[in-house]
Formats: C-alpha cells, sequence, structure tokens
C-alpha cells in the first residue's frame, strides 16, 4: 500500500495545479480589463486641457514623468535585489520607453490632427488583429478558427463603435495611426516578455521615465512646443482647475493603466489581452457621456456587444488550447 500511495497523490497535485493556473488566468483577465478601464479614461480628461491651451509635449511629459515615478520604487527594487538588472534588460525597457509609451502617444495624437479621431482610433485598434496575422506569417500555421471569427466580429464591433461614416483619407494620417497600431503591438509582446527576471512593474517604471526623458529632451530643444497654462476645464459640468485632470491621468489613468496592463500579458498572453484591451474603446464611450456629455448612438452599443462577443470568442480558444491536467 506504500508503495501505491504516491500515485494517488498526482491527481490531487494535477487538480491543484490547473485550478491555480485558472485562478492565475482569471486574475490576469480582470487585470486586462482594469487596464483597458484605467486607460480609456485618459482621453475625455487630457482632451478639454489641450483644447484650453496646454501642449501636447507638456501634457505628455507630465503623464509619463508623474506615473513613471508613482512606479519607480519597484525599478529601484529590481536593480537592488539583481545585480546587472540594467545590463540584461535595457533594450526591453529601452524599447518599452520608445515604442509603447512614447511612439503609441505620438503617432496617435499626429494622426488625430489629420484626419477624424474616429478613423485614427480604428486603425490604431487593429493591433489584435495585427498580432494574429504577425503570428501566422512567423509561424506559417493558421490561427484556429475561434481566433479568425473573433477577430472578424471584434472588428466589425469597432467599426460600428467608432462610426467612421463619411470620414476623409489621409495617407500621412493613415501611416501615422498604423504606427501606432504597431507600437501597441509591442506594448503586448514586450510585456510578455516579463517575469521573475524582469518584473512587469519595474518595466513599466523604466519604460516611462524613458519615456518622459526623451519626451523632456524634444521639449528643451523646442522639437515638441510646451505650453502649459494655468487653466480651467469643464468636466461633468463643473469647472475645475487643471491639475484636476491632469493629477487623474497621470496618477490614475496612466500608472494604473501601465502597471495592470504589463502584469496582465504574461498571464493570459499577448493574444488575449490584446483583444480584451478592445474594451478600451467601450470604457471611453462612457467617460465621454459622462464627463463631456457626449451621448453615444445606438449602433454603437451594438458595436460594443460584438466587440466582447469577439473577445470571448479568442478567449475561448485560448481556454481551450490551456493544457490538460
Amino acid at each position: 500500500m506504500t508503495a501505491t500511495a504516491p500515485l494517488a497523490v498526482i491527481p490531487s497535485v494535477a487538480v491543484a495545479s490547473a485550478a491555480a493556473s485558472a485562478r492565475l488566468r482569471t486574475t490576469g483577465l480582470l487585470m486586462a480589463i482594469a487596464s483597458a478601464l484605467a486607460f480609456s479614461s485618459s482621453g475625455p480628461f487630457i482632451k478639454p486641457l489641450l483644447e484650453a491651451g496646454w501642449s501636447l509635449g507638456a501634457a505628455l511629459l507630465v503623464r509619463m514623468g508623474v506615473a513613471g515615478l508613482i512606479l519607480s520604487p519597484a525599478l529601484f527594487l529590481a536593480i537592488r535585489r539583481q545585480r546587472g538588472f540594467l545590463g540584461r534588460h535595457w533594450r526591453l525597457i529601452l524599447g518599452f520607453g520608445l515604442m509603447p509609451v512614447l511612439g503609441c502617444q505620438l503617432f496617435f495624437f499626429s494622426a488625430m490632427q489629420r484626419m477624424p479621431v474616429a478613423v485614427a482610433l480604428l486603425i490604431q485598434y487593429l493591433a489584435p488583429v495585427m498580432l494574429v496575422g504577425f503570428v501566422w506569417l512567423r509561424t506559417r500555421k493558421a490561427p484556429p478558427a475561434l481566433v479568425l471569427w473573433g477577430s472578424v466580429v471584434a472588428i466589425t464591433g469597432l467599426v460600428l463603435v467608432v462610426n467612421i461614416a463619411g470620414a476623409s483619407f489621409d495617407l500621412i494620417g493613415t501611416l501615422l495611426a498604423l504606427a501606432a497600431a504597431v507600437c501597441v503591438c509591442a506594448y503586448f509582446v514586450i510585456s510578455e516578455r516579463a517575469g521573475d527576471d524582469l518584473p512587469p512593474l519595474a518595466l513599466a517604471a523604466g519604460g516611462l521615465l524613458t519615456g518622459a526623458a526623451i519626451m523632456g529632451a524634444l521639449c528643451l530643444t523646442g522639437i515638441m512646443p510646451f505650453e502649459a497654462p494655468a487653466v480651467t476645464v469643464v468636466l461633468a459640468g463643473a469647472e475645475v482647475p487643471w491639475f484636476v485632470p491632469l493629477i487623474w491621468v497621470a496618477a490614475i489613468a496612466t500608472t494604473l493603466g501601465y502597471a495592470f496592463g504589463v502584469m496582465a500579458v504574461p498571464r493570459i498572453g499577448s493574444r488575449v489581452a490584446s483583444f480584451v484591451g478592445l474594451s478600451e474603446v467601450l470604457f471611453a464611450l462612457g467617460f465621454a457621456w459622462l464627463f463631456l456629455d457626449e451621448v453615444p448612438a445606438p449602433i454603437q452599443f451594438v458595436g460594443g456587444a460584438l466587440i466582447l462577443v469577439g473577445v470571448v470568442l479568442v478567449r475561448a480558444d485560448a481556454t481551450r488550447a490551456a493544457p490538460a491536467p
């Protein structure tokens, strides 16, 4: 009997391992949703600030700098604990700062100045489909049917949500928006590399501080205008000083958005996380409705439902593809 006792333990160990893996994926999914919710509030809060006279360079510098400083203890702790931390990971940290942090925002807002915001959003949020296509080309293996159907349904919903009817074509604006989409892809791909050796929060802090340093240099040299007047803006029908939306965007939206995002991707994978990120569009509609009095059209609610269906399909494929206990 003693010889067979260890065999009886194997099923319980496997079940416990499967349960822990399921909890990890669920936690990652919730983090991804929280990240999208945090990011989605940035636009409605920063839009009135820019309209009141703040320059994009000033707003982005404060946004990245404050968020980077808030998360900086994670970076300093990683440097203290791991000898040669920066020497091993500087490429990923620099890449994160250049593309997901600085590049994505610069390219998107530059595209937004040349084309309707809805069109720029639509192109930028093609990132999940671009990731699917990239993996397809790299592995030469077609994605599962659920992923393909989820991609089609989600992008159809995205088209309905952003409402691009009557928009004109602008080549340079389209290229800038595509560059922003590539930067979004880089965000998910680099975040997936985070783990015990490269703590996610250290990656986010390093990337944000890198982006802030580069933006600071651009502002100092005059390449990016720096205008930060002491203005008041209107949010939810009330006048508030300039620092209210700025503190929210920097300390809440950006900090929590990147923090939850980089922790979520290693748990659920870049593909699922990128599709869950589409919910940012839905949350942004809600924030614009609450704070800017921009009421969504009925067709946008239909589009939102399709996005959720697409995410569920992609998530279902990931769950089915998870290793059996």
